[in-house]
Order: structure tokens, then sequence, then C-alpha cells
């Protein structure tokens, strides 16, 4: 339908993934297309997830078991070479990243995927063949193109259940050629800052302007407290207990009301919960669970409408830190104790290795930046509307420091755009 229309509404993958039809509907037509994208702080993990892609051997061998004759001899040369693979990265301690794509796999995938072409041209629809196919051909179709802007991961969880995933880390060299194919872009989110961070990692051009508009709130509107005396790094989770828990007892009982406190683990929320029921029992309180369904999100945030005040825990970057709109009196104050840094693990430490040698802000851009986006959208929930009064407090004596502070919004502390 997008061929008779002025107008088109859709998720961003529509034009931007890798197999996205209204991208080629804009290069086929030679549209003069106007972009525009809400929420666009959002596109750079959205991004990385379009142009990744997962290739499990335990669907390869689940659909061999019933597989037509027709196929089977591509299966097996297939599982031969996952064979191969695990033979050779099996025993590895894992994470195991390998720097090129095994050999013997993307020869058996394309067998594969011209054999079930083939077949399924002739036969009946195969949900299992035709999940197997997609699954292949959207593998090959990024190891095409696999370079250093991408991660290739082997996993071994058992017998018959390895795994061999491109993860992509760098998504600018997949979008430069949408953006180019646009006539216009217009990207735009209360937390698309820095700029050049989302110049790089999407692949905008050099040109790029960037727009800070002025804020509809006034500073005056938020109180922003700091805790200079409290770290929340994981050696000191523990002593941090009780210090948290008597920040937010003292803010609830001078001005009591529904607030959130957000933490860096559902472990860790739980663990000051506890500090506060011990130091404050009077004091009402709630929290988010693993997997809650739509109805129990739906509660939870009904209790925000409710007279009497309570504090909920929450996990930062989950699904109560951001789009959700709380105004007046359903939220009257935030408690984030946590940067929102990403884990230090191995893949991590590999995307800032790549990000520095790109860039050259291999930390700012795998860590700092993208944690400190996660904390200003969660503190974003208290201040809905004009008229709107609260608190924040930044519960972390990293959040002092300047290239900290720097990241956080200007209006927070002076009322600038």
């Amino acid at each position: 339908m997008a061929r008779w229309c002025d107008l088109v509404i859709g998720d961003v993958n529509r034009l931007f993934d890798q197999s996205a039809l209204l991208h080629g509907l804009v290069r086929q037509n030679q549209w003069r297309a106007g972009v525009l994208v809400d929420e666009a702080h959002n596109l750079v993990d959205r991004a990385r997830g379009m142009y990744s892609v997962r290739l499990e051997q335990q669907r390869l061998l689940k659909t061999r078991k019933t597989a037509p004759k027709p196929v089977k001899a591509a299966l097996d040369r297939t599982a031969r070479a996952w064979q191969s693979l695990i033979r050779d990265h099996g025993e590895q301690e894992p994470p195991v990243f390998l720097e090129a794509l095994p050999p013997q796999l993307p020869g058996a995938l394309q067998g594969l995927v011209s054999s079930l072409t083939d077949y399924l041209a002739d036969h009946p629809p195969d949900l299992a063949l035709q999940e197997l196919l997609f699954e292949s051909v959207a593998f090959l179709k990024l190891a095409d193109q696999f370079g250093d802007h991408s991660l290739l991961e082997f996993q071994r969880a058992g017998r018959g259940r390895a795994s061999l995933s491109i993860q992509n880390l760098i998504p600018a060299d997949f979008l430069t050629d949408r953006f180019a194919a646009a006539h216009s872009v217009l990207l735009f989110s209360a937390t698309l800052s820095p700029g050049v961070y989302y110049r790089d990692l999407l692949g905008l051009p050099e040109g790029t302007r960037f727009t800070s508009l002025p804020s509809p709130f006034s500073h005056d509107q938020l109180q922003v407290h700091f805790t200079p005396g409290i770290s929340t790094r994981q050696a000191h989770r523990d002593r941090s207990l009780v210090p948290i828990a008597q920040v937010i007892a003292r803010q609830f009982r001078e001005r009591p009301g529904h607030y959130l406190a957000f933490f860096s683990s559902f472990k860790y929320a739980q663990a000051v919960s506890e500090a506060l029921a011990v130091q404050a029992p009077d004091i009402p309180q709630r929290a988010q669970h693993p997997g809650m369904s739509g109805e129990q999100r739906r509660a939870f945030l009904a209790e925000f409408q409710k007279p009497e005040g309570r504090v909920a825990f929450a996990v930062l970057g989950g699904v109560f830190s951001e789009g959700i709109d709380l105004p007046g009196d359903q939220l009257i104050g935030a408690f984030v104790a946590t940067l929102g840094l990403p884990p230090f693990d191995a893949w991590h430490e590999v995307l800032k290795e790549r990000l520095q040698q790109r860039f050259g802000a291999g930390y700012d851009y795998t860590y700092r930046i993208p944690g400190l986006q996660k904390v200003a959208q969660a503190a974003g929930r208290v201040i809905r509307t004009p008229d709107d009064q609260g608190v924040i407090w930044l519960i972390d004596d990293r959040f002092l420091q300047p290239p900290v502070r720097r990241l956080l919004p200007d209006w927070w502390f002076n009322g600038e755009a």
C-alpha cells in the first residue's frame, strides 16, 4: 500500500532493516522521501539487532530428523560443517569470538538454501523447512558483508546445542545508504545527546546539523540531589544498602507521595527494599518483578493513581524507566542508584576496543553514554507537565564527576536547553 500513500507510519525496521521493503520502494521509485524518526536514541541498539543473526545447530538437527529425502544430502553436509566447527572450538572457554567465518559452513549453507528453495517451490509449504531456509539466508546475507563492524561468536550449551551468531557492533556501515536514499531525515528524542555519538554510530553525514531545543520545563520545577558519600560500584554494594535506604526514607518523610527507585538489577533493588523495610517499616513499598505480564504491568502502573504514596522499586532500562507518563501527584520523585553502565564483560570489552579503533571514544561510546541515557530517561518520568514539581536523587559519587554531569540534561540544573 505504500505505493499509494503520501504518509507511512511504522516501526523503524520497516525502513532500516536489511530486508525492508519500504527502503527498496524508495530506491526503485526514486521517491523524495522525508524520514522522521521518533525516540531516535533507541535506533543504535535497534539497528544492531537488525544487522545481527543467530544460527542454531539444534534447529538443523531437529529438521533433519523428519526432512524429506530431496533435502537430506544438503542437511547432512551442513551438519558435518557444524561438527567441524565444534571440533575446532567446542572445548574453548566461552565466549569464543572468531576472527573469520568457518571455511566449510558458508558453502554448506549455500547448498542448503539452494536445495530448500528448489524443494519448497514444488511442494506444499513446510514451516520447519521455511524457518531453516529464512535463518540460513539471513546468515549468509550478513556473512557476505562481514567485517570489523560486526563480531562472530560461537557458543556451545551442550550436545547438539551449538550456535554461531554475527553480532553487529557499528550499525553505521549499514545505515549510511539508508539515510543517503532519503531526501531529508529528521531524528528527534528527549535524550539525543551528544550528537557526535549518534552521527558516528548511525552513519550520519559529517555535515549533519544538531539542534537542542529549549525544554518546556524549568529547573525550578525539579530539585536534583547528589550523594557524594555513596558508591554503587559492585565492590561497594553491600555497604551502600543502608545509606540508600536512609536517603529514600528521609525524602519520603519530608514529602510523602509516589516515588520510583531505580537500580541496576533486581537483586540490588530487593536488597535495598529489605534494608528500607528495616529502617522504615512504616513506608509502603512495592517492586517490579522479572517477567511481569501485561496485566501485571498495568496493575503496577495503576497503583500510582491511588492517593496513598509508595516507593516503587524498579530496574533501570526496564519497562518502567521509559515511555510511561505519570503526571502530577502520580509520581513526585525518583531515586537513581546506578549509572546504568552495561556489564564489563568480554562482549562489551570487544565492543569498546572496536569503537576505540574506529572513533577514539571506546569507553564513552560503550559504557558512559548508553548508561547515562538510561538515567536521563528514567529520571525524566518525574516532570511530565509544566505544572509538575518533583525531586531526583542521583545516588552515586560518580554523578558529580564533570564527564558524567555534562551528559545529564542541562535544564535540570540551570534551565537552559
